[in-house]
Formats: structure tokens, sequence, C-alpha cells
């Protein structure tokens, strides 16, 4: 299965805090932090949802 790799690129402050929230359950704590997750609906609707504080691109396939 496809991999996205997912990188916190501005800050949630003044954010709603959905948005926090959302940085949480894809497993960010630090600006800059990238984090690996299974490409899926669900991630991708989260990825979503902060895209304008996240960049996101798909991990490229060893093998």
């Amino acid at each position: 299965m496809a991999k996205l790799l997912v990188t916190w690129k501005k800050s949630a402050i003044g954010r709603p805090d959905k948005q926090a929230r959302t940085l949480r359950a894809l497993g960010l704590h630090h600006l800059n932090e990238t984090v690996e997750h299974e490409d899926s609906p669900q991630v991708r609707g989260m990825i979503a949802s902060v895209i304008h504080l996240v960049e996101f691109t798909e991990a490229k396939q060893e093998g």
C-alpha cells in the first residue's frame, strides 16, 4: 500500500482547536516534523482539513 509523508509547516496558533487536534491525530508534535502514514481516505481527509498548515508527498516505493 502507498505511504504518505506529512510535514507540519505552519503554526496552529490562532487556528480553531479542531485543526490543532487534527495535527495531533496525524502524529505531529513540532513544526517541521515529518510522519509517515498509510494512504487511506481517512488520512487524506485529515490532511485536507489542515492542508494550509502541512505539506504532503507520496513516499517512494523501494524495490
